[in-house]
Parts: structure tokens; C-alpha cells; sequence
């Protein structure tokens, strides 16, 4: 019997919890990483245990029964990658895991790549909206209209937000 191997599978949205809890009741080993956030209400702040990946969770099977997996409610299907569910490295897993540990409020994000509309979070240009038309490492030359003018200036990438 071949080792068991970790996928990826889509869940329904917002069904990430249930989709590991109704794993785990089965006997399958997942993973949903929970990341710890504040949550802000007009009269309290609360921490809360959200998934990492919005609509994801990790799973660990044999391959002979990976596809009793997509049964389970709440799944919609696999990961693919080339044609095939794609696999996840268990290194891979455990860095998550470890980072998670370590970390608390994590953001996923994309890198900013040429062409990205996006505004500006703070400071002088705050709300201005724009286009990337440079990426340089952990900055990016933004191109931004005004006054019938092409303005150019260059962000951190922390400080723009995709549109």
C-alpha cells in the first residue's frame, strides 16, 4: 500500500471549518489553517480563528481513496495542477504549521505585477488611485492621472492595495 499523500481540495465559502470537522468525523487527517485576528464591532473587539487559505483545506490520503474524498459535504473538488489533484509536500505543511505557531493576524497576498490597478493606503498620495507600471523588489513605480497629467511615484508594496 502506497504512503498517504497531502492534497488540496475547494470547499462551498465559508465552509472551511465544517469541511475539517466533517473530515476529521470520517477519519481523514486535514489541516485548515487558523490564523488568530482581531475583529473589530462598532462596541467590542474580539479575537477570532479564521481560515488562512479562504476556501481550502489541506488533506492527507491514500491514493487509491482520494476520490471517496469529494463526497464529503461541503467539498467541491480537488486542487488540480497539470490534470492532477495537486499533491502538497508535508515540509510544506509543517511550515505552515510552524509559522502559524509563531504568527498571529497573517495576510496572503500576490506580489504586484505590471499593469495592477491599485490605490494608495497612506500618506501624501492617500486614495489616490493608479497603475503599476514598474515592480522594483518591495516597491513599485506607479503611473497616477492628476490634472490631465501622467504622474509617476514610487510605493512599497505594503502600502498599495490591489482594486
Amino acid at each position: 500500500m502506497k504512503e498517504k499523500e497531502w492534497y488540496v481540495v475547494y470547499t462551498l465559502p465559508r465552509w472551511e471549518k465544517k469541511v475539517a470537522a466533517n473530515l476529521t468525523e470520517l477519519g481523514y487527517e486535514n489541516y485548515c489553517p487558523l490564523n488568530k485576528v482581531v475583529r473589530k464591532w462598532s462596541d467590542r473587539k474580539k479575537m477570532v480563528m479564521e481560515p488562512l487559505f479562504k476556501g481550502y483545506v489541506f488533506v492527507k490520503v491514500a491514493e487509491a481513496a482520494k476520490w471517496d474524498i469529494r463526497k464529503v459535504n461541503g467539498i467541491i473538488n480537488f486542487v488540480f495542477w497539470l490534470g492532477k489533484p495537486a499533491k502538497v509536500k508535508e515540509e510544506e505543511i509543517t511550515v505552515i504549521k510552524k509559522f502559524l505557531l509563531e504568527f498571529e493576524d497573517v495576510k496572503i497576498s500576490e506580489p504586484l505585477k505590471m499593469k495592477d490597478k491599485v490605490f494608495v493606503k497612506q500618506g501624501v498620495m492617500m486614495d489616490y488611485k493608479g497603475v503599476v507600471v514598474e515592480v522594483l523588489g518591495n516597491r513599485a513605480k506607479v503611473a497616477i492621472n492628476s490634472l490631465g497629467l501622467e504622474l509617476f511615484a514610487i510605493f512599497e508594496q505594503n502600502n498599495l492595495h490591489r482594486i
